[in-house]
This record gives structure tokens, C-alpha cells and sequence, in this order.
């Protein structure tokens, strides 16, 4: 397994990785949409703990979201249609940037940015270049009004053209996000590499649909919605290795991470850090137990440090 050997490891293991040059002291982040920008949960775990913290999706201008119901349980997960409701990136900056910044530099700061048009996208990039985020994740999930609602991830041209756009401009490093409602995966993943991306993470939730069969409706507002959780894990797991043996930038995994074990499969297959989504809501000690269990499992292994194990199943 990787370099690792058998003997025991009296050191603690190096859990730091490296993400196009920002330094992680651990791989193990929250997933954008699952953790607000911090402050909701900031009186319930240490954040302090984190290697990095992913914030909410960040527009140029308030989002309202979606009508509701918007939110729906589901076996092994749940699904959601939000719609990216956010106060704006003004709000954001004074207020949630505000907050995180006594987090820093220990734990990272990852600012998630969305929009419907390239224009959007670029104003908020643009704004955030004088602040003091670590990295930028840029959700290309979202629609493209211009181009008949398609989202700006399920094009290899369309995404990379975006991300050449923001790249140029960004002060920051610059995460692609990509939705795993494509075809393929690495294709879209080296699409996000051709455009000058310094890293990439994924998966987004996959497209479903829930039904009240006694009341004969559909069971969202929105009729379709984000699924996430447990469920989607297996099939989290193929795409990050699909992606990670497509592209030589740093890949991010997540997708139903409820246990460190899941985190584990992650970086075997590739990834350099993983993000924990759904479980927040469940149980938001889940971070922490992920954190202590890639440790245990280092040191069972006799791993001097987590890098030894990302990629080591090919």
C-alpha cells in the first residue's frame, strides 16, 4: 500500500496535503452548502479542527432560492432544491468573511462562488480578489441562461471557456466543482485542467426526483432536486478515480462521506483531500471523527503521513 510499512510509527502521523500550493494541516474540509459560511456552526464544534471550510455558494447580488418544500429525505440520503439562496457577496464579505478570519491561517478558507452568467461569475471572483480567502470553488452546476439552462459543467468547451475567464482574473487559487451529471467525468475534468484550473473537486449531487403517492405530487417545489448523502457514495468514489487518473491538478472528493472509511476510499482512489456534506446535518461531530479516524488508520498502517495513501489503488 503506497509506501507504507508495517512497523510501528511512533511519530503521530503528518496529515497535511498540499492543494496548488495552499497547505491543508489535515485533507478534511466541509462541503459548500452543508455548513453555511461557519457561524451556524460555530457553538456546536471546534472548527478550529478543520483543515479547511468550504462557505456557501456566494452570487454577485442576493438570491432568493426556490419556493418551497425544497428539502426532502430520502433512503440513505436526502434531497434538495435551494436554490443557492444567499445574501449577496457585499453581506458576505463583511459579515461571514468577517467571522471566519479568527479560523485563519490554521484553518482554511475556501469560498464557494456561483452564478448564472460568465458576467457573475467574474463580478464575484473579482470581489473577492482583495480579501483574505485562501481559495475560490467555483459551482458550475448552475445554469446557464444563456444557453438554454444547461449547466456550465456539462460542456467540455463551455467550462473550459469559464474557467480560462476566471483564472485570469482571480488573485486566488481556483477550484472547479464539477456535476457528475455528465457522460463522462474526465472529460469534463480535463476540460476544468485545459482552462488553467489549479485543482478540481467533485462530485455535486445527482439529479433526482421524489413522489408522494398519496397525495400524487411531486414531493419538491422544484419537482427535481440535488441528491446527496450515503447513497451516492459508490458512485462518488468511481468518478473521483476516473478523474484523478485523467488530470495531474489535485483532486477533491466528496459525495456521502459518513465515516472515516469513506474519506479513506476517496484518497485511495486519488483524491488529496475529501469534504464532508449531508452528515453536517446529521451529526456535525462527523468531521471530527473523520479527522481522528484517517490518523488511527495511519498509524495502524504505519504510515509516516497521509500522503503515503492518495492514489495507492490503481
Amino acid at each position: 500500500m503506497g509506501n507504507c510499512t508495517e512497523n510501528t510509527v511512533k511519530a503521530a502521523p503528518d496529515l497535511s496535503v498540499n492543494i496548488a500550493g495552499v497547505t491543508l494541516k489535515n485533507p478534511v474540509m466541509t462541503a459548500s452548502g452543508t455548513f453555511g459560511s461557519g457561524m451556524e456552526y460555530g457553538e456546536m464544534i471546534d472548527i478550529s479542527r478543520l483543515g479547511a471550510i468550504v462557505t456557501k455558494g456566494v452570487s454577485d447580488v442576493p438570491w432568493e432560492g426556490n419556493p418551497t418544500p425544497r428539502v426532502a429525505e430520502t433512503y440513505g440520503g436526502m434531497l434538495n432544491a435551494i436554490g443557492l439562496q444567499n445574501p449577496g457577496v457585499d453581506v458576505f464579505i463583511e459579515r461571514d468573511l468577517a467571522y471566519l478570519e479568527q479560523y485563519r491561517p490554521g484553518t482554511k478558507v475556501i469560498v464557494n462562488v456561483c452564478g448564472h452568467t460568465e458576467e457573475e461569475y467574474l463580478n464575484v471572483v473579482e470581489r473577492l480578489s482583495d480579501t483574505n480567502a485562501d481559495m475560490l470553488e467555483i459551482n458550475v452546476s448552475c445554469p446557464n441562461v444563456k444557453c438554454g439552462a444547461l449547466a456550465f459543467g456539462q460542456d467540455p468547451a463551455t467550462l473550459c471557456g469559464i474557467t480560462e475567464k476566471i483564472c485570469r482574473i482571480a488573485k486566488q487559487p481556483v477550484i472547479m466543482k464539477l456535476t457528475p451529471n455528465v457522460t463522462s467525468i474526465a472529460e469534463l475534468a480535463k476540460a476544468a485542467e485545459s482552462g488553467g484550473a489549479d485543482a478540481i473537486s467533485l462530485i455535486n449531487t445527482l439529479t433526482g426526483m421524489k413522489i408522494d403517492v398519496e397525495r400524487q405530487r411531486f414531493v419538491l417545489a422544484n419537482r427535481t432536486g440535488g441528491l446527496s448523502g450515503p447513497a451516492i457514495h459508490p458512485v462518488a468514489v468511481r468518478m473521483v478515480y476516473e478523474a484523478a487518473h485523467a488530470v495531474k491538478i489535485p483532486v477533491i472528493g466528496m459525495g456521502g462521506i459518513a465515516c472515516a472509511e469513506d474519506a479513506l476510499e476517496f484518497l485511495l482512489a486519488g483524491a488529496s483531500a475529501v469534504a464532508v456534506g449531508c452528515m453536517n446535518f446529521h451529526d456535525p461531530e462527523t468531521t471530527h471523527r473523520v479527522i481522528d479516524g484517517i490518523e488511527d488508520y495511519l498509524s495502524r498502517h504505519g504510515c509516516s503521513g497521509v500522503r503515503e495513501i492518495i492514489g495507492a489503488v490503481r
